[in-house]
């Protein structure tokens, strides 16, 4: 069993990552609410989505993903691309890309979000094997915990019933064995998001006292992906962040103050990823706020 004498590691992701979330809230209903104490060393956060669109309507959800793994069940009456045909609860693995869901009909989504590193320390498997994919949950997980997962009468309780049930059946995976190094990339991680001033791997390896390499191995292990691309990841959802709360400075000043050496490389890495500038992202956001404005008032 767990050792739940354990203290419950410091934060290691936020709530940012949703493009124009001010969008988002006019079409879906997002909850999210902290890991019950029984998971929290290896899940971040349980969280929900509801939307019932008329016919006609859709909205397309655009998200910058997090460093991390989602088990998730899944219904609705428009599937998610991606998701193994006849398959509701699955595993998403880290997406390098930006995670893009058209939003139609109606559709109800469950869901536990891991801490970077969690789902691998909890199953032992290498988390590059569901970067980029989502897998069915019992290819990961023991197959009676998802079956009690899909379970209709489970699944229309409310969510905190169907996440206590989920972090339940995480938490046997666990054993009492230290794990160093997954405590080390816990570490690591924290210090990543916390500390806007390392900018480049060579940072936070100094920081704890490791070599890049070491780095390396331990991210493609348990994240899936390395950690240039976390620590990029991050800083990118700081200035996305910035943006959507009404960022004034320059753009210039946004790239500098994330570890960008000017702005044309912060404008050609935010526009691959964000599939529009940094300056026309901001237009939009400034438009559809005041538009929601106008509506209120009106």
């Amino acid at each position: 069993m767990p050792d739940r004498t354990k203290a419950t590691p410091p934060p290691t992701a936020t709530v940012a990552g949703v493009l124009r979330p001010g969008e988002l809230s006019r079409h879906v209903d997002l909850a999210r609410d902290p890991a019950g104490p029984v998971a929290g060393r290896w899940v971040e956060n349980r969280w929900s989505l509801r939307w019932h669109l008329p016919p006609g309507r859709w909205y397309d959800s655009e998200i910058l993903p997090h460093p991390t793994c989602s088990l998730t069940v899944e219904l609705g009456s428009h599937p998610r691309a991606g998701i193994p045909a006849g398959e509701t609860v699955v595993v998403t693995g880290v997406c390098t890309r930006r995670f893009d869901v058209e939003v139609r009909g109606w559709g109800r989504v469950l869901g536990l979000r891991f801490r970077p590193g969690g789902l691998a320390a909890l199953t032992g498997h290498p988390a590059s094997a569901w970067t980029n994919r989502s897998v069915a949950a019992s290819d990961v997980l023991p197959a009676h915990l998802t079956e009690a997962l899909s379970d209709p009468d489970l699944v229309g309780l409310d969510a905190a019933a169907w996440a206590d049930v989920a972090e339940a059946g995480l938490a046997v995976l666990a054993d009492n064995r230290p794990d160093p190094r997954y405590d080390l990339l816990l570490e690591v991680v924290a210090d990543m998001l916390a500390d806007r001033t390392m900018l480049t791997v060579a940072d936070v390896a100094d920081r704890h006292a490791v070599t890049v390499r070491t780095l390396q191995r331990l991210f493609t292990h348990y994240v899936g992906v390395g950690p240039k691309w976390v620590l990029g990841r991050y800083r990118m959802h700081d200035a996305v962040s910035d943006l959507d709360a009404g960022f004034h400075g320059t753009l210039t000043d946004l790239a500098v103050r994330y570890g960008w050496y000017d702005q044309a490389h912060f404008t050609r890495d935010f526009t691959e990823l964000i599939g529009v500038t940094p300056g026309r992202y901001r237009d939009r956001t400034t438009a559809a706020d005041a538009g929601r404005a106008a509506s209120a008032a009106g």
